[in-house]
């Protein structure tokens, strides 16, 4: 298939010669696909990750304590007797409040507050968490 230059040739008219790119010049493109497979990686990376942290997190109450476990290999636990618990609060952004979820803080007496995050549907989570806590008699 003839170029684009010997189709547009005018009578008499005739190629001296064509140039063509130095390999030189293909670099930039070749750097731009080197990033993108690079952030491509860093992003399956970074989703897996999250993927296996939630995962493998645990978040509950009995009715003696509420648990949290974190961790994929090593393990961290968090736990309150529920007789320690003075309050239970529930922070939603708008996002939160538009999509039902948010993250319930619990604190106790002495010993340092924790937080069950992107928990869904806090606001029954929190009611679970008090008839616990404080059952009635």
């Amino acid at each position: 298939m003839p170029s684009y230059i010997e189709q547009s040739l005018s009578t008499g008219e005739q190629v001296e010669g064509v140039f063509k790119y130095h390999w030189f010049s293909w670099i930039p493109m070749v750097m731009w696909i080197i990033l993108g497979i690079v952030t491509l990686g860093i992003t399956w990376l970074l989703a897996i990750y999250e993927f296996l942290r939630l995962k493998f997190t645990e978040q509950g109450v009995t009715n003696k304590r509420v648990i949290i476990k974190t961790g994929i290999i090593s393990r961290k636990t968090q736990e309150m007797k529920l007789k320690s618990i003075e309050t239970v609060e529930i922070n939603q952004g708008i996002f939160g409040r538009i999509f039902g979820f948010g993250t319930i803080k619990i604190t106790g007496h002495g010993i340092s507050d924790f937080e069950f995050k992107g928990i869904d549907d806090p606001m029954s989570v929190k009611r679970q968490i008090e008839s616990v806590s404080n059952p009635v008699e």
